[in-house]
């Protein structure tokens, strides 16, 4: 797959240009442990996240913080240069890369996917332990600058498709 420069166009709501990147990547894993699926269309949902993704379910009480978690590919790339390793971004453990589109760093940001998916930004998305267990030294290369993502809730529901477009949703 190609890199994708970011698009600048102009939006007929508020007459700004806002930045758009794209959807690189979508997977999932149906338990936890379990391998990961790549996959190039995923249905999400308020109370499931990505369809068939173990982490995304709400619990009973719960907030439901890390439905959908998001990657940059920039942040992969980097980290992996860092360490001389090829490894496929799926073994990071997210569900969606993102490429041309820097993820903003901050709690309540929402971001659209595609035409109707729209997910809000709970918190950074620390690299675990089994990092290292993927390449040595990979989780330190994952920690800094919010490298390893974020973590989102579902807001609003939709199909999404590798291509689709991803933006920073207007409130």
């Amino acid at each position: 797959m190609t890199a994708v420069t970011p698009t600048i166009v102009p939006t007929i709501e508020t007459g700004t240009i806002a930045r758009v990147g794209v959807l690189a990547g979508i997977a999932r894993k149906a338990r936890s442990k379990a391998p990961t699926e790549v996959i190039d269309r995923a249905a999400v949902t308020l109370d499931g996240g990505i369809d068939g993704d173990h982490r995304g379910r709400v619990k009973p009480g719960g907030k439901g913080r890390r439905q959908v978690t998001l990657m940059e590919r920039g942040d992969w790339e980097a980290a992996i240069a860092e360490l001389g390793a090829d490894v496929a971004w799926q073994e990071r453990r997210v569900n969606l890369l993102v490429d041309g589109f820097d993820l903003p760093q901050v709690a309540g940001a929402r971001l659209r996917i595609g035409a109707d998916v729209v997910v809000e930004i709970s918190f950074e998305c620390d690299p675990c332990h089994r990092m290292d267990a993927v390449a040595p030294g990979l989780r330190a290369a994952l920690t800094p600058d919010w490298r390893g993502g974020v973590c989102t809730r579902v807001l609003a529901g939709g199909d999404i498709a590798v291509g689709d477009a991803i933006r920073i949703e207007e409130s």
